[in-house]
């Protein structure tokens, strides 16, 4: 069996830690396995370094900010490498580009276009692990790219795809994926199985367990998830294919994200193609838009409200009224940030009917008015007033019975 490895930070986070994961790996090559092993940087490096380049550049994308950022990921696949050979073991370490993790030119948040898979295989057919260091690649020029926050989770599936791994293991400081956050919620269970499309929601809803990215590369290409904690060898979630028997589980998991702002744009002439003037200049720059809602018209004119991350809030009013002055002016863009997004997940929602209707009344019951309401296949949304959000998480927690099995 091949497996690929993957240790966050926090897990490599000091000397004594890289000493446990190295045993964990040898452990796990000493149970007949072929082991690569992808890790981040350091518990902080990451930040520091980017605290550095921040005193010559207010450019985060710079191809020289990458060249720095990368350093932290070299310092941990060496030490560990070291690590797993004080102990008997066998190890070599790989950059991106030794790899060869090819990505584009899209510096600090480059995507991986290839992996060239061929030199870990070599390496794991000589019974020694490869130490890979996650977040990095090289682009067809030869530059180092970084991939982008939570990037050496995108990495590791990227690796296990190359080598044909049968599980890519994501080691955290959690031992699982939860139904809900326990911190809100302290009869949230640990699920032991789940789809690549749920996990994809709760991911895009702010579950961290995850990064998006690694979900989309692994659903793509077929690669088992298993997150784990670092800390102990209890069984964590499988993040699979649907199987038989996924769906009867109508809500698999309940999300609340507080990070979202509401902007609403009244008086919008209802007219073809506003509404297209309105959402381009804020795709073309760069600025993610959630949850929309266009009113009813009346007297030629409507509203359309949407929701963006509330850092990206007040650019998204100065690029409205600087790109489309004639639909979005100071007097007519109205913003709140006091919202909240409530949300349920589960692939049951497509054979059973009524789990909106549901999640609505459960929300009723406790006196949550609902502002936008935002849906697929397998996702329900709300976006409410922000000071309900742990109430509605924990109702629509109990609501949907996901503290029992």
């Amino acid at each position: 069996m091949r497996v690929v490895m993957k240790f966050g930070g926090t897990s490599v986070g000091s000397v004594d830690r890289i000493r446990n994961v190295a045993k964990r790996c040898v452990r796990r090559q000493a149970e007949g396995h072929e082991v690569a092993v992808v890790v981040s940087a350091m518990s902080g490096e990451t930040n520091r370094l980017v605290s550095l380049t921040k005193e010559f550049t207010s450019d985060p994308n710079d191809r020289e900010c990458d060249v720095v950022l990368s350093t932290g990921e070299q310092v941990s696949i060496g030490l560990l490498a070291l690590a797993i050979r004080e102990i008997g073991g066998k190890a070599k370490s790989f950059l991106g580009h030794q790899v060869k993790i090819l990505t584009d030119d899209a510096f600090s948040r480059a995507r991986i276009s290839n992996v060239d898979g061929a030199a870990l295989t070599e390496c794991l057919s000589n019974d020694t692990i490869a130490v890979v260091a996650g977040f990095q690649g090289v682009t067809d020029s030869g530059d180092i790219s970084t991939l982008g926050r939570g990037g050496s989770d995108t990495t590791a599936v990227a690796i296990a795809a190359s080598v044909n791994a049968d599980v890519c293991e994501i080691y955290t400081d959690v031992d699982g994926v939860y139904t809900t956050d326990p911190n809100v919620v302290p009869e949230a269970r640990k699920i032991d199985k789940i789809t690549y499309e749920e996990m994809l929601e709760l991911a895009s809803l702010g579950a961290k367990v995850l990064q998006i990215r690694a979900v989309e590369f692994a659903m793509n290409y077929n690669v088992p998830l298993h997150v784990r904690s670092s800390f102990n060898d209890n069984p964590g979630t499988m993040v699979v294919a649907a199987g038989e028997n996924m769906e009867s589980v109508v809500v698999s998991g309940v999300t609340a994200v507080t990070s979202e702002s509401k902007v609403t744009i009244k008086r919008v002439p209802d007219v073809a193609g506003n509404v297209a003037k309105i959402f381009k200049p804020l795709a073309d720059g760069g600025i993610v838009v959630d949850m929309i809602v266009q009113n009813v018209s009346e007297n030629g004119e409507t509203a359309v409200t949407f929701t963006v991350p509330t850092d990206d809030l007040a650019r998204a009013e100065a690029v409205l009224q600087r790109e489309a002055p004639d639909i979005a002016t100071e007097s007519n863009i109205r913003t709140d940030q006091n919202v909240a997004k409530v949300s349920i997940v589960g692939v049951g929602m497509r054979s059973h009917a009524g789990v909106a209707q549901r999640m609505f009344q459960i929300l009723a019951d406790e006196g949550i008015n609902i502002q936008l309401i935002s849906t697929s296949e397998i996702k329900v949304s709300c976006l409410i007033e922000k000071k309900y959000a742990e109430l509605a998480t924990r109702a629509l927690h109990a609501g949907f019975k996901l503290e029992s099995e």
